[in-house]
């Protein structure tokens, strides 16, 4: 987490911009977004030039001779307006056009960037204000981010682009990415799933940094990430970048589109794809209308990460409960496929308030492994009730929370097999849901105990009942004698 003291710089440049006239939290990251990166190539920069005096080798930098007055270090002490011109007209075009050069493959998020910071004035007080910000350690601009992304779903804003970040991590801890997986997230939104996974490898397999083969996979190679929203693109890039991915594949693209191709690529799919969207069929892919013919998206992505995942490959997305048990041929199809053709893991409920204040939709996590020829012997299925939050739209952090025990029992589940249907989790086998239609909900197979509850006879609550009233009429006489007193 970030200090209180980074905390307070941060809310005061967001107060700075908001005050400025640029209020759309996604705006404000946007531009906060291209300054870093814009100090972040002149710390590139400084660093690479002490190494080649030291080491003696000559150094070609980012920045030409005649283009060194663009470096923030060289213009943050310009007089406001000469810097507002130099930034708002060389240093943006300049960043758009570093793309192509290899110390700067990050440059390609930034080609439809716009500058939007409307005075000289303002750009003094949020450059000042940034300079103070102590960014050296990957952790800190990680978490930096990661507090400038969480004012995105303070702000009530864009909120549909962010799943909680603990939901994200416990997905994360249950499907435990390895330094050989392929991760790719088809609807990436700020690229959280993604940034989780890198770091869940850094604090698990941090092993893998010391051989050359598996740091350049983790650099260039293990994440992917789609998006349709440019502005989400360049902000989930960056997310990764700050978190220490050298070169993510953050690309653009429509996921459920015959423009992608992808199949029999990846080992692991963490995804929360688009709810309640409903695409023309002449939109969507024609391979993926074979396994489910529909227009729901949410049904749509799930025959997408069955194409995409290569055998042996692993999924966990969230997804809505009707698609656990909506009655149309095409829920039915999508559910057999997984359960028949592959090896359905595990259903995850989750209470209805884990999204507020943005959807009150109930939902569930999926898990499931790509294998072409069947496998689902029993489902795993938990009930979790608590996630550490309030299930209002405050989300207030509270102390009951099922997410240590999902992880614990999901790693343990040999130790499952006796649960009965009244706990919280338990097995299903793969027959019972046949004869279900394949219903894959919870409260089909939960068992509700009912405690029996001895009232007293009839006789005795009459006799409370006219005692009590004897009483009341005593207090009303009383109140009568005062009232006449």
């Amino acid at each position: 987490m970030i200090t209180g003291e980074i905390r307070t710089r941060v809310d005061k440049i967001w107060e700075t911009f908001w005050t400025g006239g640029i209020t759309n939290p996604l705006s404000v990251i946007e531009q906060f977004t291209y300054l870093l990166f814009i100090k972040g190539l002149d710390e590139v920069e400084t660093t690479k030039e002490s190494e080649s005096l030291l080491l003696g080798i000559e150094y070609e930098g980012i920045f030409p001779p005649d283009k060194q007055h663009l470096r923030w270090s060289k213009f943050k002490s310009r007089g406001v307006e000469e810097m507002y011109e130099i930034v708002s007209k060389e240093v943006f075009p300049f960043i758009k056009n570093l793309h192509g050069q290899k110390d700067s493959a990050y440059s390609k998020y930034m080609n439809d960037a716009i500058f939007m910071i409307p005075t000289p004035q303002l750009l003094a007080k949020i450059v000042d204000g940034i300079d103070k910000i102590p960014m050296k350690d990957r952790d800190t601009k990680g978490d930096l981010y990661e507090y400038l992304l969480s004012k995105v779903a303070t702000a009530g804003t864009n909120g549909q682009f962010r799943t909680p970040r603990h939901i994200i991590k416990m997905m994360v801890e249950l499907m435990q990415p390895t330094p050989e997986d392929i991760i790719v997230d088809p609807a990436a939104g700020s690229a959280g799933f993604l940034v989780e996974a890198g770091e869940y490898l850094r604090r698990n397999r941090s092993d893998l940094f010391l051989v050359q083969g598996l740091k350049e996979h983790f650099n260039n190679r293990m994440f992917y990430g789609f998006d349709m929203d440019r502005t989400m693109l360049r902000i989930g890039a960056m997310n990764m970048m700050l978190h220490g991915v050298e070169n993510p594949n953050i690309e653009y693209r429509d996921s459920l589109s015959e423009q992608n191709k992808d199949k029999d690529r990846y080992t692991l799919i963490l995804a929360n794809p688009p709810f309640k969207g409903s695409l023309d069929y002449d939109a969507v892919s024609g391979d993926l209308l074979k396994v489910t013919k529909t227009k729901k998206t949410e049904l749509l992505f799930l025959a997408l990460f069955l194409r995409m995942l290569k055998t042996g490959g692993r999924c966990a997305s969230i997804v809505p409960d009707g698609v656990l048990f909506g009655s149309s041929k095409a829920h039915k199809s999508i559910r057999k496929e997984i359960i028949e053709k592959h090896k359905l893991e595990a259903i995850i409920s989750m209470p209805s308030g884990v999204f507020k204040p943005y959807a009150g939709v109930s939902t569930a996590i999926m898990i499931f492994t790509k294998t072409g020829a069947g496998g689902t012997d029993q489902v795993w299925f938990y009930d979790m009730k608590a996630d550490g939050y309030s299930l209002d739209d405050k989300r207030s952090p509270i102390e009951k929370n099922d997410i240590p025990d999902i992880i614990a029992r999901f790693h343990n589940r040999a130790q499952e097999t006796k649960r009965k249907r009244t706990e919280q989790s338990f097995f299903v086998p793969v027959d019972e849901i046949r004869e279900n239609d394949y219903d894959l909900s919870m409260n089909r197979y939960k068992e509700i105990e009912y405690e029996e509850v001895e009232y007293d006879p009839p006789q005795v609550i009459l006799a409370r009942v006219k005692k009590l009233e004897e009483e009341i009429m005593q207090g009303i006489e009383e109140l009568e004698e005062m009232v006449k007193g």
